[in-house]
């Protein structure tokens, strides 16, 4: 039995009751945030012009928008609504964001096929297992997105888990899936180019599609995993890693959530700053000269000071800073195109200096450290650092923050009463208390007026 058998055994067997409450809890809030990121997401009038001129349907919901359409769809738009504000959840691990890549497809898949609640919630589990093991044992090309790549293998594990299929159906499933990948882009990301939304959105829909495949008797290669992983996206693929722990060490429960309103990457450098500021005022603008921050590679790459909008702006290190530093936050109220227009934060930017700290990439992934340097006019320098960011697990967010989160996203499109059934529902189901009929019903409400 090669690696892929193994991981496909491992794949198909997952059966949520049988998980600790303790995953239960951790499964509820990671459905959860991803849940409030596509509410959230689905507010965007990119993304309704989209959903607009998509074909009706009647089995699966598109979550915010207030009705429904056919599974393929709802995969599609879900998993880009869920990216829309860079809120979703991630791993350190698999260096990007397992659960949204997952939850859309799981979730159109299970409404078409009316399974139970247990059943969607193993497919979840199984979804991001896989796609964050796949993350985690390769190195993705530099010039790459995470963003469609391993996480189209994860939303077809999760389907085929939903289908039932044995540990053969499940490894030609993955296989299929491997060649089902999209060729994202970097800096599409970094130019603030929209069409990133989608990559989340083609993974889901074309995981979906390789089970539907797979049932139809289509096959792929022996193993397209280690072409796709080993070759062509990433030249290092760690099929001894891949496998190692496969039940006893759950990525999932070594997540992270965000509460800073832009790419991971930022964080680092945004706790450095929350750092000083818990040590007193945050100097005025009008009196800073420079600020210097250091930090690992990736996050080094993130130095566009005037970027072109509310995306870009996400992925540039130098705007997060000014817009924290002007408008005290990194909510999301921070990442507007208001923000994004504003002069003073646009000036301060230009006085920011990003560099990599070799000695912090070498960090990685157990930290995403980052240094911050605010140099005044007076000449006094305030320093911060942050290595462990906030929200991973090692340094977590309180689930009362993960609330206020949940409710703030969500209140963009439903009411606060609305808002708070469907997370305590969400939380419920996870606890094995719920019925995923009537909870996927509650995500149907429409949107409230603006």
């Amino acid at each position: 039995m090669d690696y892929l058998d193994t991981f496909s055994q491992f794949a198909a067997a997952i059966t949520y009751e049988a998980l600790s409450s303790d995953m239960h809890e951790q499964v509820g809030w990671i459905l959860a945030d991803t849940l409030g990121a596509m509410v959230a997401g689905s507010a965007g009038p990119e993304l309704r012009a989209l959903a607009t001129r998509q074909a009706p349907g009647a089995s699966a919901v598109l979550v915010g928008l207030g009705r429904r359409t056919g599974a393929e769809t709802a995969a599609f738009i879900n998993g880009t609504s869920g990216t829309f504000l860079e809120m979703d959840e991630g791993n350190r691990f698999s260096r990007g964001h397992p659960a949204v890549h997952v939850i859309p497809a799981a979730l159109a898949l299970s409404q078409e096929r009316a399974v139970t609640a247990p059943v969607f919630l193993s497919a979840l589990v199984t979804g991001y297992e896989v796609g964050s093991r796949l993350g985690a044992a390769s190195a993705l090309r530099g010039a790459m997105h995470p963003h469609g790549t391993w996480g189209t293998v994860g939303a077809a594990a999760a389907c085929a888990r939903i289908a039932g299929m044995d540990a053969q159906g499940m490894r030609e499933t993955l296989n299929i899936s491997a060649s089902m990948t999209t060729a994202s882009s970097k800096q599409t990301m970094l130019e603030g180019g929209l069409v990133r939304n989608v990559y989340a959105g083609l993974s889901n829909r074309n995981g979906l599609l390789a089970l539907q495949l797979a049932e139809c008797g289509f096959t792929g290669e022996h193993d397209g995993l280690s072409s796709l992983l080993g070759k062509i996206i990433s030249e290092k693929f760690d099929t001894v890693g891949l496998i190692d722990g496969l039940g006893s060490q759950w990525h999932l429960m070594r997540n992270y959530f965000k509460l800073h309103s832009c790419c991971r990457y930022n964080h680092g450098t945004l706790d450095a700053i929350d750092q000083i500021a818990g040590r007193g005022p945050l100097p005025p603008p009008a009196e800073i000269a420079r600020i210097d921050v250091s930090t690992y590679n990736l996050a080094a790459e993130l130095k566009d000071k005037a970027p072109r909008n509310t995306l870009a702006a996400k992925f540039s290190v130098p705007f997060a800073v000014a817009t924290r530093l002007v408008n005290h936050s990194s909510a999301l109220s921070s990442f507007t195109w208001d923000a994004v227009r504003d002069p003073a934060v646009l000036a301060l930017a230009q006085k920011v200096e990003v560099s990599e700290d070799p000695s912090m990439t070498q960090r990685l992934p157990l930290e995403r450290p980052a240094r911050v340097v605010i140099s005044l006019h007076d000449g006094r320098q305030i320093m911060g650092e942050a290595g462990v960011n906030r929200g991973d697990d090692a340094a977590p967010y309180s689930r009362e923050e993960l609330r206020q989160k949940f409710m703030d996203l969500t209140q963009r499109v439903w009411p606060a009463a609305h808002a708070a059934a469907v997370l305590e529902a969400t939380l419920e189901m996870a606890a094995l208390r719920g019925n995923l009929a009537n909870w996927a019903d509650l995500l149907e409400r429409a949107p409230q007026a603006a």
